[in-house]
């Protein structure tokens, strides 16, 4: 009788020892390894999740280090003791999130280069386009190697997304109307967002059933090329009905776009913005619990359902503290 199928260790290891010459292959294999998303778990061993394209990449490191006269070795790996699989899993966030940060540098100088909306001209215009496809090529190659959703790739998606709304030519203003000042009325609609919601989206959709349209349904599609059908409308997401606006975050559209006039959620929106736009604008205590929370969340649901359900318990909860603060 056949044993059953054992299941595949989780991870991929790549052992290694270098040659005190020649000195430049020391630089040129750390290279290699950050290049494929590779972390350290300990001094020569680099670590990847086990998968087919992680076996070509680690070997094709080990076959760099053999030819210098190195030595290397590859192994599957599931550790039982010492270190963990979330630590690990903390490691490659960790990485990515630097990378991420530094995304973050680049395409707020990008917006700081183009200058206002209304007074971009046509030169600055087409370097900032220019700029903003070389930033949208490097989120992806970051994207590529981000194995467990570190949480400020969900920021730079909707950066880069604010850039882009921020470059196009501005329409021309409307003539004011006696609605203008009325606030839009939502019922029953489904409401439509990117897959993987994170701290935005989320706290976005429990403002939404919360103050907005209690029977709202939620339905999660791809980033772009999703055409909304009748009864739809779609947030934080590109070409969105209600996302990012000049520097306020898809909460803080929402809630102006809706008149909600209540200082608790304002307080909240403050920390939302900061999780999700992070410039520093405002400064709230509750703003790095929330983070590492919503961040716990999401790494332990990958189901986007669970994430509203999860998320909308912390944004209850932080929301009647901030109402019981205000009185």
């Amino acid at each position: 009788m056949a044993s059953p199928a054992q299941p595949r260790p989780r991870w991929l290891l790549l052992i290694h020892q270098l040659p005190p010459a020649p000195a430049y292959l020391r630089v040129k294999t750390a290279r290699q390894l950050q290049k494929v998303g590779a972390v350290a778990i300990k001094n020569s061993v680099y670590v990847l999740p086990n998968t087919d394209a992680a076996h070509e990449s680690l070997t094709w490191v080990a076959k760099e280090i053999a030819a210098e006269n190195g030595e290397a070795s590859l192994c599957e790996s599931s550790f039982v003791g010492g270190t963990s699989d979330a630590a690990i899993e903390s490691l490659f966030n960790a990485a990515r999130g630097a990378d991420y940060q530094d995304l973050a540098k680049n395409i707020r100088q990008a917006r700081k280069d183009a200058g206002k909306n209304q007074r971009i001209d046509d030169d600055k215009r087409s370097a900032a386009n220019a700029a903003l496809a070389r930033l949208r090529r490097r989120q992806a190659e970051i994207a590529s190697l981000d194995f467990f959703s570190a949480p400020e790739g969900d920021a730079i998606a909707s950066a880069l997304d604010a850039l882009e709304e921020h470059l196009r030519d501005p329409a021309p203003p409307s003539p004011p109307t006696a609605a203008a000042a009325v606030p839009e009325k939502a019922r029953r609609f489904t409401w439509v967002t990117r897959k993987g919601v994170h701290v935005d989206r989320i706290a976005s959709a429990w403002l939404i059933r919360r103050f907005i349209d209690p029977e709202a349904v939620f339905k999660f599609v791809p980033p772009k090329g999703y055409l909304p059908q009748k009864g739809e409308r779609r947030f934080d997401m590109f070409e969105a009905e209600y996302t990012h606006e000049g520097d306020r975050c898809t909460f803080e559209v929402l809630l102006r776009r809706f008149a909600i006039d209540d200082p608790a959620v304002e307080s909240l929106a403050r920390v939302i913005h900061e999780i999700d736009v992070r410039d520093g604008k405002f400064t709230q205590l509750e703003t790095p619990g929330l983070e590492r929370l919503i961040a716990g969340i999401a790494l332990t649901n990958p189901d986007d359902e669970a994430r509203l359900a999860l998320g909308s318990q912390v944004f209850e909860a932080l929301y009647a503290s901030f109402k019981r603060k205000k009185k």
